[in-house]
């Protein structure tokens, strides 16, 4: 049992991840966006607040701690298949395969369909591109176009693309959170898939489902929609992907051939020049540059804080209250919803609890697979639902243009969560999840 004193002293180990979430949520609430304060900027401060810390011990040992942290290897591992996703996602962009890609879905939308169509077709885009952002902002102009044919259904049409973003997040092999998960928990992408798909691809049927009911009202309201064209071989890359990640070949391979894929059929369809696909490489290495440093830093502030005791003393409160692999993984789920809550970032959520719910998994035996689950799904749950989050902000971006007039403020944040059942149904999956499911255990 650990003295308390020495309980009470290692807690202010601690000080640097609680000066930058008090920093970074106060002074966002006071802007009034989470995404104006530099996330890069405040851990630095915190890293600094480490090193002053405890100043009868070293700084060079602080910097040693500091290193190792940075130095991880799945840390590092993790950095390169960011570098890789970001030049995949660039290049796939350059070619015209997300246009392609969108284009190719909204052709075969049904009528009947309308919302639960543009969920689906939000879920199928968000597998491809892995990034939830990113498909919330090629969608959600689209979904605002609704209103124009449809008055009245953009909030339902943004909530099903927000919803349907979020289950690319949930299952999408090169998404920065599963990459995160995987990565922090040493687990494979298939393995982790397979998990996730047996908790959310139930909820995306119920929720196409729902959507299809809601929508149906609308149906008699709408008229021709404009659909450019596609070409199915700017598809080939994401299909490629997807097959050769599902197969099992480790995620670095499966993005470095997306890569070369992707590269060859833009020469071939004189998309891009051999000059501008390298550029375009480039850029989608920069892309990931400041999310790549970010998880240095905070790799290294979380050595630094677990050589001065932080880590230790966060463990024991938690394992103090931790008797069973259930109550772990509640506590791994809680403890993921609340630095999310604070961060409004999924993936900077996942590099900060992931090792932390290492080595809770390895103290209880936990499958490292649900952890990785847990981790993903809980930290989509709330990403997809808070207010302040960057998907839901992409989306009420995309609905002022509808709001550009004289006497209007733009769409009330409210109108378009309460339309948000995946998200939601996702976190109660995952809590059914922990309850009820049968656990296997590693030890």
């Amino acid at each position: 049992m650990v003295d308390k004193n020495k309980r009470d002293t290692r807690v202010w180990a601690l000080l640097p991840l609680i000066a930058f979430v008090v920093i970074y949520f106060s002074v966002s609430l006071y802007l009034k966006d989470f995404y104006a304060v530099p996330v890069l900027v405040v851990f630095v401060l915190s890293l600094f607040i480490a090193f002053i810390q405890y100043p009868k011990k070293s700084f060079s040992d602080k910097l040693k701690h500091f290193s190792v942290g940075s130095g991880d290897e799945n840390i590092l591992i993790m950095i390169l298949i960011f570098l890789l996703a970001g030049a995949f996602g660039s290049l796939s962009n350059s070619i015209g395969a997300i246009s392609s890609t969108v284009n190719f879905a909204l052709t075969y939308i049904s009528p009947s369909f309308i919302v639960s169509g543009i969920f689906l077709i939000s879920c199928f885009i968000s597998i491809s591109l892995g990034t939830s952002v990113g498909t919330i902002v090629a969608l959600a102009p689209i979904a605002v176009g609704f209103e124009t044919h449809i008055p009245g259904i953009m909030p339902l049409a943004l909530a099903a693309v927000v919803g349907g973003a979020m289950f690319g997040d949930n299952l999408s092999f090169i998404s920065d959170t599963t990459i995160a998960a995987t990565r922090t928990q040493d687990v494979g992408m298939r393995e982790k898939f397979k998990m996730n798909f047996a908790i959310v691809f139930p909820v995306a049927i119920l929720v196409a489902v729902i959507y299809y009911f809601l929508g149906a009202q609308f149906e008699q309201r709408m008229t021709a929609m404009v659909i450019r064209d596609y070409e199915l071989i700017k598809i080939v890359p994401y299909v490629v992907v997807f097959i050769l990640a599902l197969s099992g070949l480790h995620v670095i391979w499966t993005l470095g051939v997306g890569v070369l894929v992707a590269l060859s059929i833009g020469i071939w369809t004189n998309e891009v020049t051999f000059l501008t696909s390298v550029t375009s490489v480039n850029a989608g290495f920069a892309s990931m540059f400041e999310l790549s440093l970010l998880c240095l830093i905070i790799g290294g502030v979380v050595g630094v804080i677990r050589f001065n005791g932080g880590i230790d003393y966060l463990l024991d409160t938690i394992l103090r209250r931790v008797k069973t692999a259930k109550s772990a993984e509640l506590g791994i789920a809680t403890l993921t919803a609340l630095v999310n809550l604070a961060l409004a970032n999924n993936t900077i959520t996942i590099v900060i609890v992931g090792p932390l719910a290492k080595e809770i998994g390895n103290k209880f035996a936990l499958d490292s697979r649900r952890i990785a689950s847990i981790l993903d799904t809980t930290s989509c749950f709330v990403q997809g639902i808070i207010p302040y989050g960057a998907q839901i902000l992409a989306a009420l971006a995309a609905a002022a243009v509808i709001y550009d007039e004289p006497g209007k403020s733009g769409l009330p944040p409210f109108e378009l969560i309460q339309y948000l059942y995946y998200p939601f149904l996702t976190g109660l999956a995952t809590l059914l999840f922990i309850l009820f499911s049968k656990r296997k255990s590693i030890g």
